[in-house]
């Protein structure tokens, strides 16, 4: 079975304090992993080192980062290298998630430089990916996505594509009211999988791990991991609560 990953992105939440809490919390539940199951904290700067301290000891948890410069380094003031976040046996990064693309203007060519730094730094991205309101209104969804797949990856050799986790997210079910079905979910997840496949093989496409992304909650998780193409969930706002979370951990097939 792929792995099967709950991945928490803190966004740019919490204090110090109510950070170390939450972790506790979550990792107090006692929650067994199975082996094919992974628990990912992408927690800010900051923070990085106390999770990664409190993860060290626990069975299949890990800690990413929520972003890496483009560069390996420079005068770049109040930015963070991709070296410096493995330095910290750090081993994931999200990369490409669509709140980059919309308030920092991420575009796929910086991307594709983030996810090769990334690699070149022994760190797996978490490589986000997904149309906004008007695209999915318009029907031109799968293109849209396909054509982010292909601008920012499709450039790597198998042995570097395969160590990619896709999260998918549909930014017009993210804090609208509106809402993806778990079929939507799939039928996206399952296109996402055959572009994968046309480039790079089924058997190497079949192995990746591809999330969702859309407000993803403990009453919804269980529907929507069930899903055949769906491994796994990046949790925005429910993974800063710890027994939302919790639930979420337990949904993963």
């Amino acid at each position: 079975m792929r792995q099967q990953i709950a991945a928490a992105n803190w966004k740019m939440n919490l204090t110090y304090k109510q950070g170390k809490t939450l972790l506790d919390e979550i990792l107090n539940s006692q929650i067994i992993l199975e082996p094919h199951k992974k628990v990912i904290f992408a927690v800010p700067f900051p923070y990085l080192r106390m999770a990664r301290k409190k993860v060290k000891e626990r069975e299949n948890y890990a800690v990413s980062a929520q972003n890496c410069h483009q560069l390996k380094s420079g005068a770049y003031t109040g930015e963070v290298s991709a070296e410096m976040i493995h330095s910290m046996s750090v081993g994931y990064v999200v990369i490409g998630h669509s709140e980059r693309r919309a308030y920092f203007n991420e575009d796929d060519s910086l991307l594709a430089e983030k996810v090769n730094i990334a690699l070149d730094n022994h760190l797996a991205p978490i490589f986000c990916c997904g149309e906004s309101l008007p695209i999915r209104e318009a029907g031109t969804q799968n293109d849209f996505v396909a054509q982010q797949l292909k601008n920012s990856l499709f450039h790597l050799p198998a042995e570097q594509m395969q160590k990619i986790i896709i999260a998918y997210e549909p930014i017009w079910a993210i804090g609208t009211g509106k809402t993806a079905s778990s079929q939507q979910a799939q039928d996206m997840h399952a296109w996402l999988r055959s572009v994968i496949a046309k480039q790079y093989g089924q058997p190497l496409a079949d192995n990746i791990s591809i999330l969702y992304g859309g407000s993803v909650k403990g009453s919804n998780a269980a529907e929507i991991f069930a899903q055949p193409d769906v491994d796994g969930g990046l949790v925005g706002g429910a993974s800063l609560n710890s027994e939302e979370f919790a639930t979420i951990i337990k949904a993963l097939k």
